[in-house]
């Protein structure tokens, strides 16, 4: 993408409604404005649902639509990523869906305890080479940050085509004694898993399939 055109996006992300992009400082010093009064800004109380390292935002949306009752913030620090989803979602008419500019590490900075009711996980970098372990999005620092922010009955999801992340996840789980309430290595040949695993589908996720490659899903809950 050239540079005027990520230019272009930011402005327009300054001006949509459905943008939150606060800094590092006023989320460290605690002065953000939304933290414990998201219901505030969708204005009911429904549900809250995260999407981590939303990138074009095509499962926050896709969420949306199929769940109308409850609100979705997809979370990505490429504004000029998020900015295709956030342009759709106003476009399209859909209130339950913003997109909040930041870091994932800044997450517990950004939500209140227990305001949260579901995490997204969709396709992260799985950060292969030990020496990037602290930027797992599933290793231990992250997950007690989503049990702060998560409410008691909470639940994380972790959709990945890396055999690498589903199975380190699943070991870390296991090992620290999380509740696994589901997970298989290829979503597309099990009948049974949730429908929008499977009905939902990123651009990447359609390139993946394509190429032969099984799509991995844990759903989760911290302990």
């Amino acid at each position: 993408m050239g540079s005027k055109n990520k230019l272009k996006r930011f402005r327009e992300n300054e001006n949509f409604a459905n943008v939150i992009q606060p800094s590092r400082e006023e989320l460290t010093a605690g002065r953000f404005e939304w933290q414990g009064r998201w219901n505030q800004f969708f204005g009911n109380e429904n549900p809250l649902i995260l999407e981590l390292g939303c990138g074009k935002g095509e499962y926050s949306l896709g969420l949306a639509r199929q769940y109308p009752e409850a609100n979705f913030i997809g979370i990505d620090i490429k504004g000029a990523r998020f900015w295709r989803g956030a342009k759709t979602a106003l476009e399209d008419n859909l209130s339950n869906v913003a997109f909040l500019r930041t870091q994932i590490e800044l997450i517990d900075h950004a939500f209140a305890e227990n305001e949260v009711d579901e995490i997204w996980i969709t396709f992260p970098d799985p950060q292969i080479k030990y020496k990037r372990t602290k930027h797992r999005l599933t290793n231990s620092t992250f997950l007690q940050k989503y049990k702060h922010i998560l409410k008691p009955e909470g639940i994380v999801n972790l959709k990945t085509d890396s055999e690498f992340m589903h199975g380190y996840t699943l070991g870390l789980l296991h090992g620290a004694g999380h509740e696994v309430i589901y997970a298989h290595h290829d979503i597309y040949k099990n009948e049974y898993s949730p429908k929008e695993v499977r009905e939902i589908q990123t651009f990447y996720e359609k390139q993946y399939l394509e190429k032969g490659k099984p799509i991995t899903y844990i759903k989760f809950r911290i302990n």
